[in-house]
Protein backbone atom coordinates (compact mmCIF):
# COMPACT_ATOMS: atom_id res chain seq x y z
CA UNK A 1 0.00 0.00 0.00
CA UNK A 2 2.91 2.51 0.42
CA UNK A 3 1.43 3.16 3.70
CA UNK A 4 3.39 2.97 7.28
CA UNK A 5 0.64 2.20 10.32
CA UNK A 6 1.09 3.99 12.91
CA UNK A 7 -0.52 2.67 15.99
CA UNK A 8 -2.36 5.05 17.85
CA UNK A 9 -2.08 5.46 21.69
CA UNK A 10 -2.79 3.09 24.03
CA UNK A 11 -5.83 3.22 26.96
CA UNK A 12 -3.78 5.33 29.53
CA UNK A 13 -6.57 5.88 32.15
CA UNK A 14 -9.88 4.46 33.56
CA UNK A 15 -13.05 5.64 31.69
CA UNK A 16 -16.56 5.94 31.76
CA UNK A 17 -18.53 5.40 27.88
CA UNK A 18 -21.41 4.50 26.68
CA UNK A 19 -20.64 1.70 24.12
CA UNK A 20 -17.55 0.22 24.46
CA UNK A 21 -16.01 -2.03 21.44
CA UNK A 22 -13.39 -4.75 21.93
CA UNK A 23 -12.07 -5.00 18.48
CA UNK A 24 -10.84 -3.21 15.84
CA UNK A 25 -11.77 -4.92 12.72
CA UNK A 26 -14.36 -4.81 10.62
CA UNK A 27 -17.36 -5.31 12.88
CA UNK A 28 -16.37 -3.32 15.28
CA UNK A 29 -15.44 0.07 13.08
CA UNK A 30 -18.75 -0.65 10.90
CA UNK A 31 -20.58 -1.21 14.38
CA UNK A 32 -19.03 2.74 15.70
CA UNK A 33 -19.57 3.66 12.11
CA UNK A 34 -23.31 2.89 12.17
CA UNK A 35 -23.64 4.34 16.62
CA UNK A 36 -22.81 7.26 15.75
CA UNK A 37 -24.36 7.88 12.60
CA UNK A 38 -28.05 7.21 14.83
CA UNK A 39 -26.73 9.36 17.50
CA UNK A 40 -23.64 11.18 17.19
CA UNK A 41 -23.32 12.31 20.66
CA UNK A 42 -22.93 8.75 22.07
CA UNK A 43 -19.19 8.26 23.61
CA UNK A 44 -17.87 5.47 21.29
CA UNK A 45 -14.39 3.65 22.43
CA UNK A 46 -12.86 1.14 20.11
CA UNK A 47 -10.63 -1.19 22.18
CA UNK A 48 -7.83 -3.05 20.08
CA UNK A 49 -5.17 -5.17 20.39
CA UNK A 50 -2.23 -4.44 17.99
CA UNK A 51 -3.65 -1.78 15.26
CA UNK A 52 -7.13 -1.97 13.61
CA UNK A 53 -7.29 -4.45 10.65
CA UNK A 54 -4.87 -6.61 12.21
CA UNK A 55 -6.74 -9.56 12.14
CA UNK A 56 -8.72 -10.70 9.18
CA UNK A 57 -10.11 -7.72 8.26
CA UNK A 58 -6.81 -6.71 7.06
CA UNK A 59 -5.94 -9.85 5.69
CA UNK A 60 -8.61 -11.14 3.78
CA UNK A 61 -8.97 -12.16 0.04
CA UNK A 62 -10.89 -8.97 -0.60
CA UNK A 63 -13.77 -10.88 -1.90
CA UNK A 64 -16.86 -8.20 -1.09
CA UNK A 65 -19.71 -11.09 -1.04
CA UNK A 66 -23.65 -11.69 -0.95
CA UNK A 67 -22.17 -15.42 0.30
CA UNK A 68 -23.43 -16.69 3.48
CA UNK A 69 -21.73 -19.50 5.69
CA UNK A 70 -25.21 -21.12 5.97
CA UNK A 71 -27.16 -22.86 2.63
CA UNK A 72 -30.01 -21.61 1.73
CA UNK A 73 -32.17 -24.70 2.35
CA UNK A 74 -30.50 -24.48 6.26
CA UNK A 75 -31.87 -21.22 6.45
CA UNK A 76 -34.80 -21.85 5.16
CA UNK A 77 -35.59 -24.88 7.23
CA UNK A 78 -34.93 -23.04 9.95
CA UNK A 79 -37.01 -19.98 10.35
CA UNK A 80 -38.77 -20.15 7.14
CA UNK A 81 -39.07 -19.60 3.09
CA UNK A 82 -39.44 -15.47 4.10
CA UNK A 83 -36.61 -15.64 5.80
CA UNK A 84 -34.52 -16.81 3.97
CA UNK A 85 -35.87 -14.36 1.05
CA UNK A 86 -35.09 -11.44 2.88
CA UNK A 87 -31.22 -12.83 4.11
CA UNK A 88 -30.77 -13.00 0.58
CA UNK A 89 -32.10 -9.79 -0.84
CA UNK A 90 -30.38 -7.62 2.03
CA UNK A 91 -26.86 -9.27 1.58
CA UNK A 92 -27.24 -8.71 -2.33
CA UNK A 93 -28.08 -4.77 -1.77
CA UNK A 94 -25.47 -4.74 0.65
CA UNK A 95 -22.77 -5.75 -1.66
CA UNK A 96 -23.49 -1.88 -3.58
CA UNK A 97 -24.13 -0.62 -0.16
CA UNK A 98 -20.91 -1.32 1.42
CA UNK A 99 -19.35 0.66 -2.41
CA UNK A 100 -21.75 3.69 -1.29
CA UNK A 101 -20.59 4.04 2.19
CA UNK A 102 -16.59 3.88 1.54
CA UNK A 103 -17.70 6.65 -0.94
CA UNK A 104 -19.47 8.02 1.58
CA UNK A 105 -16.67 8.38 3.80
CA UNK A 106 -13.86 9.31 1.21
CA UNK A 107 -12.12 5.80 1.51
CA UNK A 108 -10.03 4.48 -2.06
CA UNK A 109 -10.28 0.46 -0.98
CA UNK A 110 -10.20 -0.30 -4.56
CA UNK A 111 -13.85 -1.02 -4.75
CA UNK A 112 -15.21 -2.62 -8.56
CA UNK A 113 -17.96 -4.41 -8.96
CA UNK A 114 -17.14 -7.13 -11.07
CA UNK A 115 -18.93 -10.12 -9.86
CA UNK A 116 -17.61 -13.53 -8.84
CA UNK A 117 -16.70 -16.67 -11.57
CA UNK A 118 -17.04 -19.84 -9.83
CA UNK A 119 -15.04 -21.94 -12.38
CA UNK A 120 -15.84 -25.83 -13.09
CA UNK A 121 -13.27 -28.03 -13.83
CA UNK A 122 -14.59 -31.46 -14.54
CA UNK A 123 -17.53 -33.32 -14.94
CA UNK A 124 -18.52 -33.41 -11.82
CA UNK A 125 -17.95 -29.80 -10.73
CA UNK A 126 -20.20 -28.79 -13.33
CA UNK A 127 -22.79 -30.92 -12.25
CA UNK A 128 -22.71 -29.41 -8.62
CA UNK A 129 -22.35 -25.78 -9.96
CA UNK A 130 -25.61 -26.36 -12.43
CA UNK A 131 -27.48 -27.33 -9.77
CA UNK A 132 -26.81 -24.64 -7.57
CA UNK A 133 -27.37 -22.46 -9.99
CA UNK A 134 -30.41 -23.90 -10.83
CA UNK A 135 -31.66 -23.92 -7.09
CA UNK A 136 -30.63 -20.56 -6.97
CA UNK A 137 -32.84 -19.05 -9.84
CA UNK A 138 -35.57 -20.89 -8.25
CA UNK A 139 -35.07 -19.13 -4.89
CA UNK A 140 -35.68 -15.42 -6.65
CA UNK A 141 -31.95 -14.94 -7.77
CA UNK A 142 -32.97 -14.36 -11.64
CA UNK A 143 -29.34 -12.58 -12.25
CA UNK A 144 -27.20 -16.04 -11.32
CA UNK A 145 -25.94 -17.07 -14.59
CA UNK A 146 -24.59 -20.67 -15.63
CA UNK A 147 -21.72 -19.41 -18.57
CA UNK A 148 -21.28 -22.21 -21.10
CA UNK A 149 -17.21 -22.99 -21.81
CA UNK A 150 -17.37 -20.39 -24.69
CA UNK A 151 -18.75 -17.87 -22.48
CA UNK A 152 -16.70 -19.01 -19.41
CA UNK A 153 -13.12 -18.89 -21.35
CA UNK A 154 -14.30 -15.59 -22.67
CA UNK A 155 -14.60 -13.97 -19.13
CA UNK A 156 -11.59 -16.09 -17.30
CA UNK A 157 -9.13 -18.25 -19.22
CA UNK A 158 -9.23 -21.29 -16.40
CA UNK A 159 -7.46 -24.48 -17.55
CA UNK A 160 -9.94 -27.60 -17.65
CA UNK A 161 -12.53 -25.27 -17.35
CA UNK A 162 -16.24 -26.52 -18.74
CA UNK A 163 -18.48 -23.65 -17.39
CA UNK A 164 -18.79 -21.29 -14.71
CA UNK A 165 -21.45 -20.48 -12.22
CA UNK A 166 -21.41 -15.86 -12.51
CA UNK A 167 -22.94 -13.98 -9.82
CA UNK A 168 -23.14 -10.51 -10.36
CA UNK A 169 -23.20 -9.96 -6.39
CA UNK A 170 -19.79 -9.09 -5.56
CA UNK A 171 -16.96 -6.73 -5.56
CA UNK A 172 -13.01 -6.80 -5.77
CA UNK A 173 -11.60 -4.66 -3.15
CA UNK A 174 -8.26 -4.21 -0.73
CA UNK A 175 -9.72 -4.79 2.66
CA UNK A 176 -6.27 -2.98 4.26
CA UNK A 177 -6.95 -0.25 2.83
CA UNK A 178 -10.50 -0.22 3.56
CA UNK A 179 -10.08 -1.46 7.23
CA UNK A 180 -7.75 1.61 7.56
CA UNK A 181 -10.12 4.40 6.01
CA UNK A 182 -12.56 2.88 8.10
CA UNK A 183 -10.93 3.42 11.15
CA UNK A 184 -9.95 7.20 10.28
CA UNK A 185 -13.40 7.72 9.05
CA UNK A 186 -14.91 6.53 12.73
CA UNK A 187 -12.62 8.90 14.59
CA UNK A 188 -13.82 12.06 12.64
CA UNK A 189 -17.30 10.77 13.53
CA UNK A 190 -16.24 11.24 16.60
CA UNK A 191 -15.01 7.92 17.96
CA UNK A 192 -12.37 7.50 20.28
CA UNK A 193 -9.59 4.26 19.11
CA UNK A 194 -7.14 3.12 21.25
CA UNK A 195 -4.80 0.29 20.22
CA UNK A 196 -2.02 -1.32 21.50
CA UNK A 197 -4.59 -2.49 24.38
CA UNK A 198 -5.15 -6.06 25.49
CA UNK A 199 -8.54 -6.69 27.06
CA UNK A 200 -7.96 -9.54 30.04
CA UNK A 201 -11.39 -9.59 30.72
CA UNK A 202 -15.19 -8.44 30.48
CA UNK A 203 -17.72 -8.52 33.08
CA UNK A 204 -21.29 -7.91 32.90
CA UNK A 205 -23.64 -5.52 34.32
CA UNK A 206 -26.05 -5.09 36.79
CA UNK A 207 -28.42 -3.26 38.82
CA UNK A 208 -25.40 -1.94 40.71
CA UNK A 209 -23.16 -2.05 37.55
CA UNK A 210 -22.16 -0.89 34.41
CA UNK A 211 -20.92 -3.73 32.39
CA UNK A 212 -16.44 -3.64 32.64
CA UNK A 213 -13.97 -4.17 30.34
CA UNK A 214 -10.82 -5.33 32.15
CA UNK A 215 -7.67 -4.15 29.95
CA UNK A 216 -3.91 -4.86 30.97
CA UNK A 217 -3.57 -0.30 30.91
CA UNK A 218 -6.91 0.19 32.68
CA UNK A 219 -11.03 -0.35 33.13
CA UNK A 220 -13.79 1.14 31.04
CA UNK A 221 -17.27 1.22 32.31
CA UNK A 222 -20.24 1.49 29.66
CA UNK A 223 -23.42 1.09 28.63
CA UNK A 224 -22.94 -1.36 26.35
CA UNK A 225 -19.72 -3.73 26.02
CA UNK A 226 -19.46 -5.57 22.32
CA UNK A 227 -17.54 -7.77 21.66
CA UNK A 228 -16.18 -8.13 17.89
CA UNK A 229 -12.95 -10.15 18.15
CA UNK A 230 -14.00 -12.83 15.49
CA UNK A 231 -11.05 -15.74 15.27
CA UNK A 232 -9.08 -14.05 18.39
CA UNK A 233 -12.13 -15.21 20.57
CA UNK A 234 -11.28 -18.18 22.07
CA UNK A 235 -8.47 -16.07 24.31
CA UNK A 236 -10.96 -14.37 26.34
CA UNK A 237 -12.22 -15.99 29.62
CA UNK A 238 -15.25 -18.54 28.62
CA UNK A 239 -14.88 -18.45 25.21
CA UNK A 240 -12.69 -20.98 24.65
CA UNK A 241 -15.24 -22.79 22.57
CA UNK A 242 -17.72 -20.64 21.37
CA UNK A 243 -16.04 -20.30 17.64
CA UNK A 244 -13.22 -22.44 16.33
CA UNK A 245 -10.50 -20.46 15.19
CA UNK A 246 -9.60 -21.88 11.38
CA UNK A 247 -6.69 -20.81 9.63
CA UNK A 248 -6.69 -19.18 5.99
CA UNK A 249 -3.47 -18.76 4.28
CA UNK A 250 -2.89 -16.31 0.97
CA UNK A 251 -0.28 -15.94 -1.90
CA UNK A 252 0.23 -12.73 -3.85
CA UNK A 253 1.72 -12.48 -7.65
CA UNK A 254 4.18 -9.79 -9.13
CA UNK A 255 2.47 -7.44 -11.27
CA UNK A 256 1.85 -9.63 -14.16
CA UNK A 257 2.46 -8.41 -18.07
CA UNK A 258 -0.36 -6.90 -19.81
CA UNK A 259 0.13 -9.62 -22.26
CA UNK A 260 -1.24 -12.13 -19.32
CA UNK A 261 -3.99 -10.36 -18.78
CA UNK A 262 -4.99 -9.81 -22.33
CA UNK A 263 -4.66 -13.85 -22.28
CA UNK A 264 -6.48 -14.50 -19.04
CA UNK A 265 -9.46 -12.38 -18.91
CA UNK A 266 -10.99 -10.89 -15.74
CA UNK A 267 -11.13 -7.88 -17.46
CA UNK A 268 -13.74 -6.56 -14.97
CA UNK A 269 -11.85 -7.55 -12.22
CA UNK A 270 -14.09 -10.69 -11.40
CA UNK A 271 -13.57 -12.32 -8.33
CA UNK A 272 -12.66 -16.69 -8.83
CA UNK A 273 -12.89 -20.08 -7.24
CA UNK A 274 -13.47 -23.17 -8.79
CA UNK A 275 -15.70 -25.90 -7.38
CA UNK A 276 -13.99 -28.22 -5.16
CA UNK A 277 -14.70 -29.19 -1.62
CA UNK A 278 -11.42 -27.28 0.03
CA UNK A 279 -12.12 -23.39 -0.46
CA UNK A 280 -10.18 -21.22 -2.90
CA UNK A 281 -10.60 -18.02 -3.72
CA UNK A 282 -9.02 -15.19 -5.81
CA UNK A 283 -8.96 -11.75 -7.33
CA UNK A 284 -6.97 -9.59 -10.08
CA UNK A 285 -6.14 -6.72 -7.75
CA UNK A 286 -5.56 -2.63 -8.76
CA UNK A 287 -1.85 -3.24 -9.32
CA UNK A 288 -2.41 -6.68 -11.48
CA UNK A 289 -1.43 -8.75 -9.05
CA UNK A 290 -2.87 -11.92 -8.50
CA UNK A 291 -4.01 -12.51 -4.75
CA UNK A 292 -4.76 -16.27 -4.50
CA UNK A 293 -5.63 -17.60 -1.16
CA UNK A 294 -7.33 -20.96 0.29
CA UNK A 295 -8.57 -23.24 3.15
CA UNK A 296 -6.73 -26.21 3.85
CA UNK A 297 -3.72 -25.05 6.97
CA UNK A 298 -5.38 -27.26 10.14
CA UNK A 299 -6.94 -26.44 13.14
CA UNK A 300 -4.81 -26.12 16.16
CA UNK A 301 -5.79 -28.35 19.32
CA UNK A 302 -7.34 -26.04 22.36
CA UNK A 303 -8.80 -23.27 19.77
CA UNK A 304 -4.93 -22.26 19.52
CA UNK A 305 -4.20 -18.91 17.85
CA UNK A 306 -0.46 -18.02 17.29
CA UNK A 307 1.87 -15.79 14.89
CA UNK A 308 3.48 -19.05 13.50
CA UNK A 309 0.14 -20.44 12.58
CA UNK A 310 -0.10 -17.78 10.01
CA UNK A 311 2.58 -19.43 7.95
CA UNK A 312 2.77 -22.74 6.20
CA UNK A 313 5.28 -23.65 3.90
CA UNK A 314 3.02 -26.45 2.86
CA UNK A 315 0.37 -24.65 2.28
CA UNK A 316 1.99 -21.63 0.16
CA UNK A 317 3.54 -24.53 -1.97
CA UNK A 318 0.11 -25.82 -2.76
CA UNK A 319 -1.13 -22.70 -3.14
CA UNK A 320 0.96 -21.69 -5.93
CA UNK A 321 0.99 -25.05 -7.42
CA UNK A 322 -3.06 -24.65 -7.60
CA UNK A 323 -2.72 -21.17 -9.11
CA UNK A 324 -0.35 -21.84 -11.76
CA UNK A 325 -2.39 -25.48 -12.87
CA UNK A 326 -5.09 -23.06 -13.22
CA UNK A 327 -3.13 -20.45 -15.09
CA UNK A 328 -0.17 -22.22 -16.65
CA UNK A 329 1.15 -19.01 -18.79
CA UNK A 330 1.59 -17.67 -15.00
CA UNK A 331 5.70 -16.98 -15.33
CA UNK A 332 5.74 -13.89 -12.36
CA UNK A 333 6.89 -15.24 -8.93
CA UNK A 334 5.02 -15.05 -5.47
CA UNK A 335 6.60 -11.82 -3.43
CA UNK A 336 4.38 -12.19 -0.73
CA UNK A 337 2.67 -14.96 1.70
CA UNK A 338 0.25 -14.49 4.68
CA UNK A 339 -2.41 -16.30 6.70
CA UNK A 340 -4.47 -15.91 9.63
CA UNK A 341 -7.35 -17.15 11.87
CA UNK A 342 -10.87 -16.72 10.74
CA UNK A 343 -14.18 -17.81 13.17
CA UNK A 344 -16.24 -20.51 12.47
CA UNK A 345 -19.72 -21.57 14.82
CA UNK A 346 -20.80 -25.11 15.34
CA UNK A 347 -24.08 -24.17 12.99
CA UNK A 348 -21.77 -22.03 10.95
CA UNK A 349 -24.23 -19.52 11.39
CA UNK A 350 -23.32 -16.04 12.57
CA UNK A 351 -24.85 -14.26 15.42
CA UNK A 352 -25.71 -10.82 16.69
CA UNK A 353 -26.46 -10.60 20.23
CA UNK A 354 -27.61 -8.15 23.11
CA UNK A 355 -28.24 -8.09 25.91
CA UNK A 356 -30.00 -4.72 27.28
CA UNK A 357 -30.22 -6.18 31.38
CA UNK A 358 -25.99 -6.52 31.45
CA UNK A 359 -25.16 -4.45 29.18
CA UNK A 360 -23.24 -7.68 26.87
CA UNK A 361 -23.19 -7.94 23.33
CA UNK A 362 -21.07 -9.86 20.80
CA UNK A 363 -21.26 -9.68 16.53
CA UNK A 364 -19.70 -12.18 14.34
CA UNK A 365 -18.83 -15.84 13.17
CA UNK A 366 -19.05 -15.09 9.53
CA UNK A 367 -16.90 -18.32 8.77
CA UNK A 368 -14.75 -16.21 5.92
CA UNK A 369 -17.73 -14.23 4.51
CA UNK A 370 -17.55 -11.30 6.59
CA UNK A 371 -16.37 -8.70 4.13
CA UNK A 372 -20.09 -7.73 3.52
CA UNK A 373 -21.69 -9.26 6.61
CA UNK A 374 -19.43 -7.91 9.27
CA UNK A 375 -21.21 -4.50 7.63
CA UNK A 376 -24.63 -5.81 7.84
CA UNK A 377 -24.05 -7.48 11.36
CA UNK A 378 -22.87 -4.38 12.65
CA UNK A 379 -26.02 -2.45 11.32
CA UNK A 380 -27.78 -4.96 13.11
CA UNK A 381 -26.51 -4.12 16.05
CA UNK A 382 -26.55 -0.69 15.87
CA UNK A 383 -29.96 -0.62 15.86
CA UNK A 384 -30.46 -2.76 18.87
CA UNK A 385 -28.69 -0.11 20.50
CA UNK A 386 -29.80 3.14 19.72
CA UNK A 387 -34.12 2.23 19.41
CA UNK A 388 -34.39 -1.06 20.77
CA UNK A 389 -37.90 -1.03 20.29
CA UNK A 390 -37.95 -1.02 16.54
CA UNK A 391 -37.69 -3.39 14.47
CA UNK A 392 -36.22 -2.63 11.21
CA UNK A 393 -34.78 -4.94 8.00
CA UNK A 394 -31.89 -5.98 10.00
CA UNK A 395 -32.86 -6.54 13.61
CA UNK A 396 -35.19 -9.22 11.90
CA UNK A 397 -32.96 -10.70 10.42
CA UNK A 398 -32.33 -14.63 11.09
CA UNK A 399 -29.14 -14.14 13.11
CA UNK A 400 -30.39 -11.54 15.31
CA UNK A 401 -30.34 -13.00 18.84
CA UNK A 402 -29.19 -16.34 17.34
CA UNK A 403 -27.22 -18.36 19.58
CA UNK A 404 -25.13 -21.20 18.51
CA UNK A 405 -24.41 -24.08 20.65
CA UNK A 406 -20.84 -24.80 21.92
CA UNK A 407 -18.21 -26.73 20.24
CA UNK A 408 -17.39 -30.18 21.73
CA UNK A 409 -14.89 -30.40 24.36
CA UNK A 410 -11.09 -31.78 23.04
CA UNK A 411 -9.80 -33.67 21.75
CA UNK A 412 -13.33 -34.18 20.01
CA UNK A 413 -13.05 -31.19 18.08
CA UNK A 414 -9.31 -31.17 17.08
CA UNK A 415 -10.42 -34.93 15.59
CA UNK A 416 -13.73 -33.80 13.77
CA UNK A 417 -12.36 -30.83 11.77
CA UNK A 418 -9.32 -31.99 10.93
CA UNK A 419 -10.96 -35.18 9.28
CA UNK A 420 -13.19 -33.20 7.55
CA UNK A 421 -10.42 -31.06 5.78
CA UNK A 422 -8.35 -34.45 5.18
CA UNK A 423 -11.61 -35.48 3.99
CA UNK A 424 -12.03 -32.35 1.84
CA UNK A 425 -8.75 -32.94 0.33
CA UNK A 426 -9.15 -36.50 -0.01
CA UNK A 427 -12.60 -36.26 -2.33
CA UNK A 428 -10.63 -33.25 -4.15
CA UNK A 429 -8.13 -35.53 -5.00
CA UNK A 430 -10.32 -38.42 -6.23
CA UNK A 431 -12.81 -35.97 -8.54
CA UNK A 432 -9.71 -34.52 -9.85
CA UNK A 433 -8.23 -37.61 -11.06
CA UNK A 434 -10.97 -39.49 -11.78
CA UNK A 435 -14.08 -37.33 -12.58
CA UNK A 436 -16.79 -39.29 -10.66
CA UNK A 437 -18.34 -38.01 -7.41
CA UNK A 438 -16.40 -38.87 -4.41
CA UNK A 439 -18.75 -40.68 -1.63
CA UNK A 440 -17.28 -38.20 0.82
CA UNK A 441 -18.25 -35.29 -1.13
CA UNK A 442 -21.89 -35.30 0.96
CA UNK A 443 -20.08 -35.95 4.47
CA UNK A 444 -17.30 -33.39 3.81
CA UNK A 445 -20.78 -31.09 3.03
CA UNK A 446 -22.42 -31.34 6.27
CA UNK A 447 -19.71 -31.46 8.50
CA UNK A 448 -17.74 -27.97 7.13
CA UNK A 449 -20.75 -25.98 6.00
Amino acid sequence: MGEDVVARPSLNAHLDVDVAIVGGGFTGLWTAREVLRRDPHLRVLVIEKEVCGFGASGRNGGWASALYPQSTTAVRDAYGDDAAAHLRLTLERAVAELGDATAADGIDADFVRGGTLVFARGEVQATRLRAEAEELRAEGATDVQWLSEAEARERGAVTHALGALYTPHCARLQPAKLVRGLARAVERAGATIVEGTAVTRIVAGDARRRATVVTTNGSVHATYVIRATEGYTPALSGERRSVVPLYSLMVATEPLAPSFWDEVGLRNFETFADGRHLVIYGQRTADDRIAFGGRGAPYHYGSTVEPRFDQSAKVFALLEATLRDLFPSLSGSITHRWGGPLAMPRDHAPAVRLDHHSGLASVGGYTGDGVVLSRVAATAMADLIVDPDAETDFTRLPFVQHRSRRWEFEPLRWLGINAGIGAATWADHHEGRLDTPSRASRWVERLMG
